[in-house]
């Protein structure tokens, strides 16, 4: 208990010297655990690069065959001949994708090592802006733009391959259909059906292969798109000087992806978190993203109200005035939201007046 209330003062006075507030129930939440740097650390870290598939397809070869001398014999020959040029062109297809798949390892790989170098300066302390972290943040979204074009070209790619899908699966039934026609000798017949293996081994061996690029694809784009939030978020950590550790993403409950209905908020309750514009730059940010994470560990499912507060105005114009830079602090809360990678689905904006607010502000409840 003792530990916990150390933590806790700790943090209220981080609150409290950036003209944030938070509820007391979120301080001390009913667990009672109090999340250690090691966890920090776990968390930061634990977004690793999917795994790619290992598959190799190299074809399996066309066994060569006599001529017969009747028009089912040419026809064999035709169809043994586009099948040599169908693997052919799976063989390099199966060369590029292993050449993308060791770019995509060697992008990833520098890239998580940026990422890992600005985590842990981050975690100890540094100072906000710090240029050495913006640089190499710059680095990490070029590393990250390397691997978008890896990713376009295994789409590229899986096009290429479902056309030669499609051009095995007409083979095959263009061998099949050749064992019907007339005037064949047993030769020709016996040819047809090693042909007819054999097309048939590649039509499986192609599906494979375009089953396991379509699977690397996906991952890879899912991947991007969770990687650019995160950089959104890190941005977010250069800024102030600390860790903003993983985003809020992956404490939302997927369950619950679009917005509880909207309620009134009842008479006299607590926001979660009050921040108060008095000076210039307030700097809300490391408050609102304790909170946001304290609320949403005890409960993922959890929305968000963002309110901004104006006083009451002697004039309609001083009102009007103040209700605007209330406005405009809200949105400026909302981006901060967004770039902690907060699901927008989950945050509501309003506006209100108090008499018993004297300057703008900027208040969260939690749903």
């Amino acid at each position: 208990m003792a530990v916990k209330k150390t933590h806790a003062a700790a943090l209220c006075a981080v609150l409290l010297a950036s003209g944030c507030s938070f509820a007391e129930d979120v301080l001390f939440p009913a667990s009672g655990t109090v999340a250690s740097s090691q966890g920090v650390t776990a968390e930061a870290m634990a977004d690793a690069p999917p795994a790619m598939g290992t598959g190799n397809y190299e074809p399996v070869g066309v066994t060569a065959g006599s001529p017969t001398g009747t028009f089912v014999g040419g026809k064999v020959m035709a169809l043994r001949a586009d099948l040599q040029a169908l693997q052919a062109t799976l063989a390099r297809q199966n060369q590029a994708l292993q050449q993308i798949r060791n770019e995509t390892v060697q992008d990833s790989q520098r890239y998580h090592g940026t990422v890992a170098a600005i985590n842990a300066r981050l975690q100890v302390g540094t100072t906000p802006g710090n240029p050495v972290l913006t640089q190499q943040w710059n680095a990490a979204q070029g590393e990250l733009d390397r691997i978008t074009d890896d990713v376009l070209k295994m789409n590229r790619l899986t096009n290429d391959v479902t056309a030669s899908s499609t051009m095995a699966g007409f083979l095959l039934d263009s061998v099949r259909s050749a064992r019907s026609l007339s005037g064949a000798v047993d030769e020709d017949h016996r040819q047809l059906r090693i042909l007819e293996d054999e097309t048939n081994r590649t039509v499986v061996m192609v599906e494979r292969l375009l089953s396991e690029l379509t699977s690397d694809s996906i991952r890879q784009q899912q991947y991007v798109a969770s990687e650019k939030q995160n950089l959104n978020t890190l941005a977010l950590g250069i800024k102030n000087g600390a860790l903003f550790a993983g985003g809020l993403t992956s404490r939302v409950n997927a369950s619950y992806e679009t917005a509880a209905p909207a309620r009134a908020m009842a008479a006299g309750e607590a926001p979660l978190v009050t921040i108060r514009f008095d000076k210039p730059n307030v700097n809300y940010e490391p408050a609102l993203y304790a909170a946001i994470k304290s609320a949403l560990d005890r409960r993922p499912s959890a929305t968000f109200d963002v309110v901004a507060v104006s006083p009451v105005g002697n004039t309609p114009g001083t009102q009007a005035l103040a209700a605007t830079n209330a406005k405009r602090n809200a949105d400026s809360v909302l981006r901060s939201l967004t770039n902690m990678n907060l699901p927008a689905s989950r945050v509501r904006t309003s506006s209100t007046t108090s008499p018993a607010v004297s300057g703008g502000e900027v208040q969260v409840f939690v749903r």
